[in-house]
């Protein structure tokens, strides 16, 4: 397309965003809902934007399940499977992303999306502009033109191939209009369209290369050579001229816009970052091309910086000025950190701001102060409200500056997480846009007016502190902030401070065993195979698997066979090789992944790996970690176990000792739920899934057999998450009405369950909002949309999230009391990890026994529900031991 030319994109966004959902893993925001399919969708618009660089753009969208082609036919599309629910909830949040992008999408009643965008591809044929397509459909191909090409998606969901005339000709042998005449003899099982019963593909295209359409076809009939194909033709006219009208595309929708209405003039950043980051996206931010982004101004403008405060700025030089300073200050304090660069666990520390109502103060640590020279002396303070208190403990501490909880801390970043969850990891500067209406820049735009801007933060912190206290008070989380959340950030900071002794020399050697053992699977994949290939390219173990055994594909494209994780696992019951490249893919994983990406993290000065805790990321309230991600380390195989084997105890005669709590989320649900049948087995110690399993199919304890426990403990963990009939199939391999008669089942045997997810939505109907044990509240604004798939959604989130969060707040208790119990104890162990339910330690051999009865008393007893809490306790010399 010349730079002169209008182009034109018309996106199929059901097609794409179907697409996205099954070739990509799935992905979860800070919400927990499900965003693959959106994830795919952005990656390919990013593309498109940049590549093409279109001076008009359109989605189109499926709207409603009816449309004018069942009035004709009214088994048309009659045979698709459902869409998942986890599917059709991501669409309003790809109508949410195309809004950030300012980028029209189009959806009419009673026509499909391809009748829209042959709609527009005609009008701007008409008007000369040059048009391309994206979709997966092929029915599309019918709209090539000279000025109309069509993209086919292909590999993932960014790769696409584009056709033309010529393209179309030569993939087919027909030309663009035919394809529909093409569905017409040979009909569309996808779309269930009936066509000629035993015309396949072979036959109809030779019967258009020598007739050109079906109405040729059958003006010629006694021409076509066979008798059985004569008489077939002949007893389905009437069939082939439906499927025909029913495979040709509508170009004259009526529709509100025209294609002039489509004109594209980029977008603002600042609107797709806050949708990036909302969706979790934050690789993306980086992405966005910003020759499609419109103007957006990067300093405060003049009446944002007026309402900052004009009272001069007090500099501090020695410790008698500091101390005379700190002596004065009796209100709440905001205090900021002024730092040598944005990344802060590698800062320098360059000065500290303090503000209060009326008063500024800069205090440098350029001349006669350091900062050591502060400890002690701000401790008088009254109260400090600071901005992750957490990383500026860990900061501090590295100049010898512990920090400890007493009440004189309010964290900004905790208060703003409880009252805010769904907003994930917020940062002060957004903090500060959001509650105040005023612009702190970035970073790297604070060079010259570095003391004022730093001063500045210190200020807003100072400014939000009431309206933020006055907010948990209101909403009667004072105490969860207070005697939970503050605590444990001291807790994490203490944590990532001591770090987990990684053994680099084993970590290097268990590299080479799994090397030893990928070239040993390669070798037995070769032997399996009888053919040696590339195991890692995608189109060689295709062509491998389906060509050369004659396994049963489940899906082909233009570029090859699926051979996507969840294909080979079904696949894995067929032939030994299936299984055998599953393992291999694991174990270049853990080399590649987990083994060279551990390695890289330990620091040199302590031999150790120091993650980084996320106590104000997920709405359910639970940690995460980072840099390294120590709470993903794979163990369903022995060999991802076995990693664990590296993480040691800090001394020869020290142990590690993990504390797990024991399906603790059923035991929630137990107790929320007041089921008796629930209860009845937690309080006799049974088996839960065994016990799930005997009454979900109806026989003895004693009867359950492995598939069945697989099968219930399945059940018992998808009920808690809100799985869906599709979601358990995929999770067991199995039908879906299977699956849904055994949530069926399940509910019919635990009665009370299904009457606590019942009444949870309703409550959270009427007030908005639900809350955990310990009232963590979580808002849900979407619990009466009107879209009933966010609706649902909402109702899921409203069931699951007091389980979850409760969960989390648990776990969090037991870490805030098992710190001060450690304290009070004068032992020497150390708390080194959380890794969901399970808490880990290290500690001299000797005192063992004493931290056993500790752990278990402080996480068994950390709340009092209607079952017990269970721990199970291991010790060893490495994680591994201890597992």
């Amino acid at each position: 397309m010349s730079d002169e030319q209008q182009r034109l994109i018309l996106i199929d966004g059901n097609s794409i965003a179907y697409r996205a959902f099954f070739a990509l893993p799935p992905l979860s925001n800070a919400a927990g809902q499900q965003t693959n399919a959106v994830y795919g969708f952005t990656q390919m618009l990013l593309k498109l934007l940049e590549q093409e660089k279109p001076t008009h753009i359109a989605v189109a969208f499926d709207i409603g399940k009816k449309t004018f082609r069942h009035e004709t036919f009214a088994e048309y599309k009659g045979t698709r499977e459902k869409t998942p629910p986890e599917l059709v909830e991501q669409f309003p949040m790809v109508r949410q992303l195309l809004d950030a992008f300012s980028i029209r999408y189009l959806e009419i009643p009673n026509f499909e999306a391809d009748d829209i965008i042959g709609t527009l591809a005609r009008q701007a044929e008409q008007a000369g502009m040059e048009t391309l397509i994206v979709s997966g459909d092929k029915d599309l191909l019918q709209l090539v033109s000279g000025k109309v090409l069509t993209g086919l998606t292909k590999k993932g969901v960014t790769e696409m191939e584009v056709y033309n005339p010529q393209a179309v000709h030569d993939r087919y042998g027909l030309t663009p209009p035919q394809i529909v005449d093409l569905k017409g003899l040979m009909g569309d099982n996808s779309d269930n369209i009936p066509g000629v019963p035993g015309v396949g593909e072979k036959t109809a295209m030779k019967l258009l290369h020598e007739f050109h359409t079906v109405e040729g076809v059958y003006h010629h009939l006694e021409q076509v050579s066979g008798q059985k194909l004569r008489e077939k033709l002949a007893a389905h006219q009437e069939q082939a001229f439906l499927s025909k009208r029913l495979a040709t595309i509508c170009t004259e929708v009526p529709l509100e816009v025209g294609v002039t209405e489509l004109a594209y003039h980029g977008y603002t950043r600042d609107a797709v970052v806050e949708s990036f980051r909302g969706f979790g996206f934050r690789s993306l931010v980086d992405k966005i091309a910003g020759e499609m982004t419109a103007p957006v101004a990067s300093h405060p403008t003049t009446s944002e910086t007026s309402r900052w405060p004009t009272t001069a700025i007090v500099q501090v030089n020695s410790k008698e000025e500091l101390k005379d300073v700190l002596d004065t200050l009796a209100d709440p304090v905001g205090m900021s950190l002024h730092l040598s660069s944005s990344e802060s666990y590698a800062a320098d520390v360059l000065g500290l701001t303090l503000a209060t109502e009326h008063e500024l103060y800069y205090v440098s640590f350029a001349n006669e102060l350091e900062v050591p020279d502060v400890n002690g002396l701000w401790r008088g303070l009254a109260e400090k409200v600071v901005f992750d208190v957490k990383t500026m403990a860990v900061l501090l501490d590295a100049h010898g500056i512990q920090l400890e909880h007493a009440g004189q801390y309010t964290d900004l970043m905790l208060a703003s997480y409880l009252l805010n969850p769904s907003d994930g990891e917020c940062t002060l500067e957004e903090l500060v846009r959001r509650e105040l209406s005023l612009d702190i820049p970035s970073p790297e735009l604070q060079a010259e007016n570095a003391v004022l801007w730093t001063v500045r933060k210190a200020y807003a912190l100072r400014q939000m502190h009431h309206r933020f206290m006055e907010a948990l008070a209101v909403q009667e989380m004072d105490d969860l902030f207070q005697k939970m959340e503050l605590p444990l950030a001291f807790v994490l900071a203490q944590m990532e401070v001591c770090g987990f002794y990684v053994n680099a020399e084993l970590l290097e050697q268990f590299g080479d065993e799994l090397d030893t053992s990928i070239q040993r699977f390669t070798t037995e994949i070769y032997e399996s195979a009888g053919v040696e290939f590339n195991i890692n390219s995608p189109k060689q173990l295709g062509e491998v698997l389906f060509e050369k055994l004659g396994l049963p594909p489940e899906k082909k494209t233009k570029t090859g066979y699926s051979t996507a994780a969840d294909v080979l696992e079904r696949l894995a019951p067929a032939h030994e090789v299936v299984q055998k490249i599953l393992d291999y893919r694991q174990l270049a994983k853990l080399k590649s992944t987990y083994v060279e990406g551990l390695l890289r993290m330990i620091r040199p000065q302590t031999g150790r790996v120091h993650t980084r805790f996320h106590q104000a990321l997920t709405a359910t309230g639970r940690l995460s970690s980072s840099e390294p991600n120590l709470q993903n380390i794979p163990i369903r195989m022995e060999e991802g176990r076995k990693l664990r084997r590296a993480f040691q105890s800090s001394y020869p005669d020290w142990m590690i000792l993990s504390g797990d709590y024991s399906q603790i989320e059923l035991r929630i649900l137990a107790h929320l739920s007041g089921d008796e049948a629930l209860i009845d087995a937690f309080r006799n110690g049974m088996d839960i899934h065994t016990r799930t399993a005997a009454d979900v199919f109806e026989v003895a304890i004693e009867e359950v057999t492995p598939l069945m426990r697989r099968q219930a403990k399945a059940v018992n963990f998808g009920i808690v998450y809100g799985i869906s009939d599709f979601g358990l199939s995929q999770n067991l391999n199995i039908p879906r009405r299977e699956a849904a008669r055994f949530i069926e089942g399940y509910f019919a045997k635990f009665p009370g369950v299904e009457r606590y997810m019942r009444d949870t939505v309703a409550e959270a109907k009427k007030r908005g909002y639900v809350t955990t044990l310990l009232n963590r509240r979580r808002y849900l604004p979407d619990i009466h949309h009107k879209n009933y798939q966010v609706r649902s959604f909402a109702e899921r989130t409203a069931m699951n999230t007091p389980i979850q969060g409760t969960a989390a707040d648990i776990i969090k208790l037991a870490m805030v009391r098992m710190d001060d119990a450690l304290k009070s104890s004068n032992l020497q162990a150390r708390m080194l990890l959380q890794v969901h339910d399970e808490l880990i330690f290290e500690c001299p051999e000797s005192e063992l026994p004493a931290l056993i009865t500790l752990v278990r008393d402080k996480m068994e007893n950390a709340v009092l529900l209607n079952v017990p809490l269970q721990v199970d306790l291991n010790s060893g010399r490495t994680w591994y031991d201890a597992k």
